[in-house]
């Protein structure tokens, strides 16, 4: 996260990356009190950006839990949602779905190419999957990832800048996946935890590597 942003900006993005979150563990996040967290909330609560619920647990006052609403997400950028969708529709009524296909399958060829060409010389799966994170920052898609106590990875994308297209055309999604598989070679396991465009908060990989 940039620490250069102003903190109402900053709450923004750590509910996006982090999904929903108590005051006190949001105000933690932002590095100022409760109070302070409280008060940008509230302005982007009436700006319609981020909404509260309460949430009991257990005994006591029920827990405030701020999460980002439609608008909020829509902060965070679909790279020219409404031409894309436009475009795909019209491919679609005017050359046929195979026609749309192949120009999925195209594009999927580029970006291969294109983040082959970035993972010349790697060797180490983490390694690789440290440059993928990068890339697909670069990219707009907020991602990040972490080794778990098992050895395998989680690669996470907290935002698709090309959710509308995503939505339009599964075939998007579905050469993302084996992108990543070729990428990270036959002897390693890529499964999708969770899809943004199934309606998950975010995409999720499972990443392991294999014995032959």
């Amino acid at each position: 996260m940039d620490n250069n942003l102003p903190d109402n900006e900053k709450s923004l993005w750590i509910l996006k990356t982090k999904g929903a979150l108590p005051l006190s563990r949001l105000a933690q996040e932002m590095g100022v009190t409760n109070e302070g967290a409280r008060f940008h909330l509230l302005k982007l609560a009436n700006e319609g950006l981020v909404e509260c619920t309460a949430e009991a647990k257990g005994r006591g006052r029920p827990q405030q839990i701020w999460s980002l609403t439609g608008k909020g997400h829509s902060r965070f950028p679909d790279c020219h949602a409404e031409l894309t969708v436009h475009l795909i529709r019209t491919i679609r009524d005017t050359l046929g779905d195979k026609a749309l296909q192949k120009i999925v399958k195209a594009n999927g060829v580029e970006v291969f190419e294109r983040y082959t060409n970035e993972l010349v010389g790697t060797r180490e799966l983490e390694e690789k999957i440290g440059i993928l994170t990068a890339i697909r920052k670069r990219e707009g898609y907020m991602a990040e990832y972490k080794k778990e106590d098992d050895g395998s990875y989680l690669l996470v994308e907290n935002h698709c800048p090309i959710c509308a297209a995503a939505s339009e055309c599964q075939g998007f999604c579905e050469s993302e996946l084996n992108i990543f598989r070729t990428l990270l070679g036959a002897q390693v396991h890529v499964e999708r935890l969770s899809h943004i465009v199934s309606g998950a908060r975010r995409c999720a990989y499972a990443i392991k590597a294999v014995s032959e």
